[in-house]
């Protein structure tokens, strides 16, 4: 047993789920893609099994509809927020802005908002949107790698300024000499750069953590300054053990070289369970979501495999010839547990309803595999925690927290309860109002 315990996150979407045909499941409701009242619910199931937060990813744009898929891109994150954080008390709530396309003063405000409303279990995940349709929106064009991630780093430092400019005892309340504040003490914080400036203040006291905790999810050398400058959490994309101990590592790197402890850093892997009884049952699951895409999907499965694969052949496993000269591609990550799992002698359309080429590793089957995936990640440095996608919220939120949740509990990798009620304290995270002053620049 470790004092060192699995940090959990889960990604809210849809009110449907991780997977984009989610609505199709028999659990969902169809017209709940507008029901507010189902976010609720689903971050009250991941708040009962202790999840230390939810993650919101977003961007401002949507490139195309897909008719059989529900957008993932939706509804305004701090609102659909603000209507989590009044139905629960504990869990931690990470939104996606864009540092592209949104003002710092009103990134600011927003979030020390929603902080300031949720008592202080805020966190923010800056992005620096690359879509050409949420370009467009705004009327612009997208701008090139280096002004985007100049104008995050303009951005992120003039909100965090902007959060510091109410000192912690501006607020006064004194009745007697009719001062309900000391403006002395709430100060301009007068920021300019290339592309972003604010004079401040922001007219907003410190919440419960002080300010909104940091997330990065960007990929890169870019990205990784970010996280090393910025962030106490990284939500990472990774298919290996080996990767994920790698990008653990250049994130405490990165860290290290901003002149942080890189224990102030958290890493997160993706993961996105099939869980049922068998794993039979868990490949049923995924069938009744996606099987009219399958046959799409078909010839990208060839090219990880490295074999030339039609959707007439969806309905059978590979031949024995074809199972002779497949090889997992070097150039996809996810091609060595496609190979795998097609070796086993599973038709093509079960392949892919094992996740083979979901964007996070899928375990597949009872609760026990996704928590043995855990513990060996975790046990072996890879990780400090995952963020979860459940395929279905309506019913998969409750079979993980009811059945992989009491397995790492029993085994020492999980906490009973939440030992703090903010999102800083359950990160680990250290106390900060305002700017760094360790960072320059």
């Amino acid at each position: 047993m470790t004092d060192r315990k699995i940090l959990l996150g889960m990604q809210l979407g849809t009110t449907y789920g991780a997977q984009a045909t989610a609505w199709r499941s028999p659990h969902s409701t169809r017209e709940g893609y507008t029901d507010f009242d189902a976010y609720v619910r689903h971050a009250q199931a991941a708040e009962r099994g202790k999840f230390h937060f939810l993650f919101l990813p977003d961007t401002p744009g949507i490139d195309n509809f897909q008719p059989g898929e529900a957008p993932v891109f939706s509804f305004d994150p701090f609102l659909t927020l603000a209507a989590v954080a009044r139905g629960t008390s504990r869990i931690g709530m990470v939104a996606t802005a864009s540092t592209t396309f949104m003002e710092p003063y009103s990134i600011a405000r927003q979030f020390k908002t929603l902080d300031l409303l949720s008592h202080g279990r805020a966190g923010w995940n800056p992005a620096t949107t690359s879509s050409p349709a949420a370009a467009a929106n705004f009327g612009q064009q997208v701008a090139d790698r280096p002004e985007r991630y100049q104008k995050a780093h303009e951005s992120i430092q003039i909100v965090q300024a902007l959060w510091g400019s109410w000192e912690p005892n501006a607020l006064t309340f004194d009745v007697e000499h009719g001062r309900f504040l000391d403006p002395d003490r709430i100060a301009p914080i007068n920021l300019a750069g290339e592309h972003y400036s604010s004079r401040g203040p922001l007219p907003i006291p410190p919440t419960e953590q002080g300010q909104p905790v940091l997330f990065s999810a960007g990929g890169g050398a870019n990205g990784l300054t970010i996280a090393g400058r910025y962030a106490s959490g990284v939500i990472g994309s990774t298919f290996s053990l080996e990767d994920a101990r790698a990008q653990r590592e250049a994130a405490r790197d990165a860290a290290r070289a901003a002149g942080r402890d890189p224990d102030e850093i958290s890493f997160f892997a993706g993961l996105m369970p099939a869980i049922a009884p068998t794993v039979r049952e868990a490949v049923d699951r995924r069938l009744q979501l996606g099987e009219h895409q399958a046959p799409q999907r078909v010839p990208y499965l060839g090219q990880m495999l490295g074999l030339d694969l039609h959707p007439e052949q969806i309905d059978r496993p590979l031949a024995p010839e074809q199972l002779a000269v497949a090889r997992p591609s070097p150039f996809d990550p996810r091609a060595p547990r496609a190979f795998e799992v097609a070796q086993q002698g599973w038709t093509l359309l079960e392949v892919l309803a094992h996740g083979v080429i979901d964007y996070h590793p899928t375990p597949v089957g009872p609760p026990e595999v996704t928590a043995d995936h855990m513990q060996e990640w975790f046990e072996a440095g890879a990780v400090d925690g995952f963020w979860v996608s459940p395929d279905v919220y309506a019913d998969g939120i409750d079979t993980f927290v009811d059945g992989v949740v009491p397995i790492l509990q029993e085994r020492g990798l999980f906490h009973e309860d939440y030992e703090g009620t903010t999102l800083r304290d359950h990160l680990g995270a250290p106390p900060q109002y305002g700017l760094d002053p360790r960072l320059k620049g």
